[in-house]
């Protein structure tokens, strides 16, 4: 079926999508639908063409091959987004870290002191006062 294409153009032999188009030798041939590319014995990569005339299979595979990997590499990035951000909202829940707890407990521990010493300071002048009798 797709023999009788040979000679004709590109067009007319991938009317048929059982066919493959060899642009070097004008040869329309059957498909080999038992591998995934044309071995390169039938014809070389870059003038096989099946589906349409105006892209050949190594072109194909490149532009595949960039669409795939641009598609893995936002995947991973949209992940580590993902991760990144459900990361710093459970801390928000979560609340405080380890170093603001520390932080808080030596604030709170230097205000004790500082009222000890206040309330120290105080019984002295008081005291003081008394001693001298001016209270």
């Amino acid at each position: 079926d797709c023999h009788q294409h040979t000679n004709k153009s590109c067009e007319e032999c991938l009317k048929n999508v059982s066919c493959l188009w060899c642009a070097s030798n004008g040869r329309c041939m059957e498909y080999p639908v038992r591998r995934v590319l044309p071995p390169a014995n039938l014809c070389e990569l870059r003038s096989s063409r099946w589906g349409v005339c105006w892209v050949n299979f190594e072109a194909l595979i490149i532009a595949m091959s960039v669409v795939g990997g641009t598609i893995l590499i936002m995947l991973g990035v949209c992940c580590c987004c993902c991760c990144c951000k459900k990361k710093s909202k459970k801390q928000v829940l979560k609340g405080p870290d380890k170093d603001d707890e520390r932080a808080a407990r030596e604030r709170e521990k230097r205000r004790v002191r500082q009222e000890e010493r206040r309330a120290e300071m105080k019984s002295r002048h008081d005291e003081i006062r008394r001693k001298y009798g001016t209270v």
